[in-house]
C-alpha cells in the first residue's frame, strides 16, 4: 500500500506525538515550498487524506457527526498505523555507499 507525502507527514506526526492529534496541526505540510496547493483546497485535501488513512484501518477519526456528514477534529493511530509508520521511518532513511 502507497502512501502519498502528505499521508506519510500526517502518520508521522501522529507517531511522534502520540494519542490524539489535532487536525490544524497537517497545515504545516503546506508551508514548506515544494508543496503548492492554493489555500482554499487545503482543507479538502487533508479531510480526503485522513478519511483514506481511516478506510485503510491506519487511523481512528473523532470528530462531530450531522445527519449527512461527519467532521473529523482529530485523529490517533492505529496498531496497524503504528507499524506502518515505522515502515516509513525506515524507507526514508537514506543509506551511506560504503
Amino acid at each position: 500500500m502507497r502512501l502519498s507525502s502528505l499521508q506519510k507527514y500526517i502518520v508521522l506526526r501522529c507517531y511522534e506525538k502520540g494519542g490524539r492529534i489535532d487536525r490544524k496541526i497537517f497545515r504545516e505540510f503546506y508551508k514548506t515550498p515544494e508543496q503548492k496547493a492554493l489555500p482554499k483546497y487545503q482543507e479538502s485535501i487533508i479531510t480526503k487524506s485522513l478519511e483514506s488513512l481511516i478506510d485503510r484501518e491506519l487511523m481512528i477519526g473523532f470528530g462531530k457527526r450531522t445527519p449527512h456528514k461527519w467532521f473529523i477534529t482529530h485523529v490517533k493511530l492505529t496498531k496497524k498505523g503504528k507499524k506502518r509508520t515505522e515502515e516509513v521511518l525506515r524507507e526514508s532513511q537514506k543509506k551511506l555507499p560504503l
